[in-house]
C-alpha cells in the first residue's frame, strides 16, 4: 500500500492545550504566556523546523486564544495575496511560512512589522512568525529577516514516534475512539507521519466508523481507502 500524504490540515481546532509539547516544552510555555497575558510583548517571536513540528498548529492555537478574548490579529501567510495594510485594531500580528513570501508579501510583512512595534497608537504589538529556516538562512530582504531573528527564536523538534503514539492516543480519547497498538503501527507505517496529516486520517476514520457502526482496525482502513 502506498504511502499517502493527506496534508490537509487539523480537523480539530488547534488550541495549546491539545499541543503535545514534548521536547518543545519551552516554545509552547512561551507562547502560554504571552497569549494570556493582558500586556502584548514588544519582543517579536519567530518559530522554525521542519515540516510536521507543529508551527501551524501553534500559531492557530494562539490566533484562536486571542479571539477567544475577543481581540483582532493580522494573519499572513504564503498563500495570501494582496495583502492588506496595517490595522491599529489588531493586538497581534501573526505570519506563517515565511520562507515562502514571494516580494509582495514580504513588503507587506515589514511594513506589517514596523507598525506593530512603532505604531501610530498605543503599545507595541506582539509580532509571531514562523518559518522552516532559522532568520539567518531565510532567503528574505534583509530588513525583514533581520527584524525575524532579534527576538525570542526557538527550534522545534519533530516528535519521536513514541511522542506521535501519544498524540494519537490522546486525540483518540478525546473522540471516545479506542485505537490498538497495531492500528497505530499502521497508521505510522503507512501513511504521513506529519502531525497534522495524521489527526486528519483520524478524524477520517472516525467518521468512517460511526458511518459503518465498526470498530476502527486496519481492514477497517483499508476499507475506507478503498471506497475513496
Amino acid at each position: 500500500m502506498k504511502q499517502l500524504a493527506l496534508d490537509i490540515g487539523l480537523a480539530t481546532a488547534p488550541t495549546l492545550a491539545r499541543f503535545f509539547a514534548g521536547p518543545n516544552e519551552a516554545a509552547l510555555s512561551h507562547l502560554s504566556l504571552w497569549s494570556t497575558s493582558t500586556i502584548r510583548s514588544p519582543v517579536p517571536t519567530y518559530l522554525w523546523g521542519e515540516s510536521g513540528c507543529g508551527k501551524t498548529h501553534l500559531l492557530s492555537a494562539v490566533h484562536e486564544a486571542l479571539r477567544e478574548q475577543g481581540l483582532q490579529v493580522g494573519c499572513l501567510d504564503a498563500n495570501m495575496h494582496n495583502p492588506p495594510l496595517f490595522e491599529e485594531a489588531w493586538s497581534a500580528v501573526l505570519m506563517d511560512d515565511v520562507h515562502l513570501y514571494n516580494l509582495e508579501q514580504q513588503h507587506s510583512a515589514f511594513n506589517w512589522f514596523v507598525n506593530a512595534l512603532t505604531p501610530a497608537s498605543g503599545m507595541p504589538r506582539w509580532v509571531l512568525a514562523a518559518g522552516a529556516l532559522p532568520p539567518a538562512d531565510l532567503k528574505l530582504r534583509d530588513d525583514l529577516r533581520t527584524r525575524l531573528g532579534w527576538g525570542h527564536v526557538y527550534a522545534l523538534q519533530v516528535l519521536s514516534e513514541s511522542e506521535r503514539r501519544s498524540v494519537l492516543r490522546q486525540e483518540a480519547d478525546a473522540r471516545g475512539v479506542f485505537l490498538s497498538d497495531e492500528v497505530m503501527g499502521f497508521m505510522l507505517s503507512r501513511f504521513s507521519r506529519d502531525l497534522g496529516s495524521l489527526m486528519q486520517l483520524l478524524d477520517n476514520l472516525d467518521h468512517y466508523a460511526l458511518q459503518t457502526q465498526r470498530a476502527i482496525t486496519i481492514p477497517l482502513i483499508k476499507l475506507m481507502l478503498e471506497s475513496e
